[in-house]
């Protein structure tokens, strides 16, 4: 699934085009800001966003096997929520 998708299927549900692409688009960047900032998203039923430190490191390049240095960064994690585990009671 795309945004644009996303965005058909609220529009299936009757909302106006020019009212669901910029709530998704609002939606979108709210969340990214709030993952920049170190904030913690929970979507209850749905799951939990998270940002992790990502350790220094070595790597190595697939194509010349030489060894590259990996830069500490931060990372998005995703943990599903229970109704999201169990795909199986999903419509």
């Amino acid at each position: 699934m795309i945004k644009q998708d996303l965005v058909q299927r609220i529009v299936d549900r009757g909302i106006p085009r020019s009212w669901a692409e910029p709530a998704v688009e609002r939606l979108l960047k709210s969340l990214k800001v709030a993952l920049v900032k170190g904030d913690r998203i929970e979507l209850r039923g749905f799951g939990v966003f998270t940002i992790k430190p990502r350790k220094t490191g070595l790597g190595r390049n697939p194509r010349t096997g030489a060894e590259v240095g990996i830069e500490p960064g931060r990372v998005v994690r995703f943990k599903p929520g229970k109704d999201l585990q169990s795909l199986k009671d999903l419509p």
